[in-house]
């Protein structure tokens, strides 16, 4: 046993030998530092041998699920927090670079306050992805798949990714020529980035280097890699490798189970790998760990190659210079959000656009307005989170007085947060904060036209 709990048991187990029943106490023994056992102690022998019967348990799994909980649970309290925060962020930047906007129609290249003005609105966007993050990290962000070239995913991450991972450890990053194109959530994909970069630096604590390589593979067969067997097909590759401690083979195994960790207790969650296992594969990928103790570690994920053909048409589109659509339009909005700037700059650039526009700060003012009567309207646009009435509730309560309304729900929060509460609502578009003047012209004319917004 341990020295700290060798007196504890001596005096257990003398307390037993003079007849008193020893209740259970908590040892540890030495040469496993998360190991536990529960003593209890008796002199009843029906034996009739003199001295005391000992029993040892081994609590050593309840003692680290019990911990493992408490970790799990700390962290969503942290994520709900974490959510909450960016949805008020998301509701300040869509001011933001919303009001820029509306500068920017006064204000045209070559005057005076446009570069003033693009600045504060390039601020905000780089705000925006940071805001991303965030809720990527609480998991409440919208997932929305597109074709990424990796390089530029990588590029736009570097300066985060050295910042993270600290001035003593090197960072190199290698492309491949002529990579591939693949198919992911943006957010999502660094997410993993970060994760593997963050795991890596907690390993080399006295400094070192971080190595991101991308190429391009292909597998004329299937091929196995420790418990992962990859299709047949051209993969983009991307290893993250540092020359950390490494992991232990008896750890190997483990590393992608959620909450298993080898940090100290406080010093991780053990929630971070599990989580890029579950982004690589929820985005139809493989990702296979080879380490050697003492010698670091690399990350291999390997994301299905896009078809060129379902691109072709990009390069022709891009040739013929920027599309500029016209965003105009007819008809009556009813427009509901609590937050006085957001609806401000909402009502003033669709007003812009044509659209006659009725503001409501509440779900109570938007139903007592639709009581009095009047003409229908074209379409609602709602936020999602406000005070008193939610907006499914309010959806429906719309609908009810004027079935078959339209409707635009807008939110700093996932799509998926509040999807399942609309049950089987119809013509229902989710647009998602922060959004700029153009995304809600064009969602605007999309929806009432009948249209998918693209």
């Amino acid at each position: 046993m341990r020295p700290e709990d060798r007196a504890a048991l001596i005096a257990a187990l003398r307390q037993a030998a003079e007849g008193a029943a020893v209740g259970p106490a908590e040892v540890r023994p030495t040469g496993r530092s998360d190991a536990r056992l529960l003593i209890c102690a008796s002199r009843d022998n029906p034996r009739g041998v003199n001295g005391a019967i000992v029993y040892l348990i081994d609590t050593s799994a309840q003692k680290r699920f019990e911990e493992q909980y408490a970790q799990s649970q700390k962290l969503e309290t942290v994520g709900q927090i974490a959510g909450g925060i960016a949805h008020d962020f998301n509701n300040l930047l869509t001011a933001m670079l919303g009001f820029c906007d509306l500068l920017l129609l006064r204000h045209e290249p070559g005057d005076q306050s446009f570069a003033d003005i693009m600045q504060i609105k390039q601020n905000a966007n780089r705000a925006a992805n940071l805001v991303r993050q965030l809720l990527a990290f609480s998991r409440q962000q919208t997932l929305q798949p597109k074709v990424l070239n990796l390089t530029g995913v990588l590029a736009e991450l570097a300066h985060l990714l050295r910042r993270l991972i600290g001035e003593n450890i090197e960072l190199t990053i290698v492309h491949d020529r002529d990579l591939g194109l693949i198919k992911a959530d943006q957010t999502q994909l660094e997410q993993v980035i970060i994760n593997l970069a963050a795991t890596a630096r907690d390993a080399m604590a006295a400094g070192g280097r971080l190595t991101l390589r991308t190429s391009n593979v292909d597998f004329a067969e299937p091929t196995r890699f420790g418990g992962e067997t990859i299709p047949p097909g051209g993969y983009v590759l991307m290893e993250v490798t540092g020359t950390g401690v490494g992991i232990a083979e008896e750890h190997l195994a483990k590393i992608f189970e959620p909450l298993f960790s080898t940090k100290a207790l406080g010093a991780g969650t053990g929630l971070g790998l599990s989580t890029v296992y579950g982004i690589v594969k929820q985005t139809g990928g493989f990702i296979v760990a080879a380490s050697e103790e003492g010698r670091g570690a690399t990350f291999r994920i390997y994301l299905l190659r896009h078809a060129p053909e379902a691109v072709a048409a990009a390069p022709a589109a891009a040739e013929s210079g920027p599309e500029r659509r016209d965003l105009t339009g007819k008809g009556s909005v009813l427009l509901v959000e609590d937050k006085a700037p957001v609806r401000v700059f909402a009502a003033r650039a669709l007003t812009n656009k044509g659209y006659t526009v009725v503001e409501a700060d509440s779900g109570e003012a938007t139903l007592a307005h639709l009581e009095r009567g009047g003409p229908p309207f074209d379409l609602l646009i709602s936020d999602v989170v406000m005070p008193g009435m939610d907006d499914p509730t309010l959806l429906r309560a719309a609908r009810a007085l004027q079935p078959g309304v339209k409707a635009v729900l807008i939110s700093g929060y996932a799509e998926e947060v509040f999807r399942r509460s609309l049950g089987r609502e119809e013509g229902v578009v989710f647009l998602g904060k922060p959004f700029s003047l153009k995304d809600l012209a064009a969602t605007v004319k999309a929806v009432i036209a009948g249209e998918r917004p693209t």
